[in-house]
């Protein structure tokens, strides 16, 4: 099961107006801009806690919607993946992508003009660029010693 495009009885501009705590459970999961590069695998520096990502992507990311192909059960099938909530924001944040609606709302910063919410089409997190469809090499691809080989500088 894959997320849907936002329910219609969303409060307008509700990302503008409440705190991410505020939120509704569709609210919620309507920032999301499918983007798809909170699925991507990171490297952590220990000492620096400095992020890297690389253009590998979860087992379970489809990057043909740019979407988890499994959603509902992501965590029961990767026992690793973050369930990003407004309980846990503060503790995940910082290796969310740059780009992050929840990310960018937790900075208290507004949302770019390409996502959903604003543009008023799920389409535009596409042609701007900005999602991971098309763009990936699958995990299962990859040898985990290789990594690093992986890494791409223009992912924030």
């Amino acid at each position: 099961m894959t997320k849907t495009s936002p329910p219609s009885d969303l409060r307008p501009k509700f990302w503008e107006n409440h705190l991410l705590e505020d939120l509704s459970k569709p609210e919620w999961e309507a920032l999301c801009d499918g983007c798809g590069r909170c699925c991507l695998l990171k490297l952590e520096d220990e000492d620096t806690q400095e992020i890297e990502f690389t253009n590998i992507s979860c087992r379970l990311f489809d990057s043909e919607t740019s979407r988890c192909s499994q959603y509902a059960l992501r965590k029961q099938m990767v026992a690793d993946c973050v369930m990003l909530s407004p309980q846990n924001i503060e503790r995940h944040a910082y290796w969310m992508p740059t780009t992050c609606a929840y990310r960018l709302l937790y900075e208290g910063k507004p949302l770019f003009d390409w996502h959903p919410l604003v543009s008023g089409s799920p389409k535009t997190v596409h042609e701007s660029g900005i999602s991971m469809r098309h763009k990936v090499v699958a995990e299962f691809e990859i040898n985990e010693d290789d990594l690093e080989d992986y890494i791409v500088k223009e992912i924030t």
